[in-house]
C-alpha cells in the first residue's frame, strides 16, 4: 500500500502562508490548490494543505483552535543533516515565523522549533539513527 499524508491546517491569510512556506524552500502543487486552499509539498508523500479558516470549518463540526493560544499538534520535519535543522528554522524565523522552544541537543538527536504565521508548531529534527539505537 502506498501511503500519502496530507496535514490540513487552517490559515487566516492564505497568501501570507504560501509566501512563508515557499520562503522555507517548499514548493506547492497547483493540482491541489485553488482560491481556498494550497498544497505545500513537504516530502515525497507528505503534504501540508493550507486551508482558509472558513473553508477548513466546512470539514468539521468542532470549533477551530486558535493555534497562537493553544496547541493541538507539533508537526516534525526530519532532515538529513544536523546543519539543516538550523538552516530550516533560521529561514522560518527570517520569513516571519516565531521561535517556539530552544534547541534540544541529545547528541544523537538535535531539534529546534518554530511557529508559522498562524501559530502552528513545527519542529526540524535530525537524528543519527545508529547512535539512537545504541542509546536503548
Amino acid at each position: 500500500m502506498s501511503t500519502k499524508i496530507f496535514v490540513n491546517l487552517p490559515v487566516k491569510d492564505l497568501g501570507r502562508s504560501i509566501d512563508f512556506f515557499t520562503e522555507l524552500g517548499f514548493s506547492t502543487d497547483p493540482q491541489f490548490s485553488d482560491e481556498n486552499a494550497t498544497c505545500v509539498i513537504i516530502g515525497d508523500d507528505i503534504y501540508a494543505m493550507l486551508l482558509k479558516e472558513s473553508f477548513f470549518s466546512s470539514f468539521t463540526k468542532k470549533e477551530l483552535v486558535d493555534a497562537t493560544r493553544g496547541t493541538e499538534a507539533i508537526l516534525a520535519v526530519g532532515v538529513d543533516r544536523r546543519e539543516e535543522v538550523d538552516e530550516l528554522v533560521d529561514k522560518a524565523l527570517a520569513a516571519g515565523g516565531q521561535p517556539s522552544i530552544g534547541a534540544i541537543d541529545e547528541g544523537f538527536m538535535y531539534s529546534r522549533s518554530f511557529q508559522d504565521p498562524d501559530g502552528h508548531l513545527w519542529e526540524a529534527v535530525w537524528m543519527d539513527v545508529t547512535a539512537a539505537r545504541e542509546q536503548t
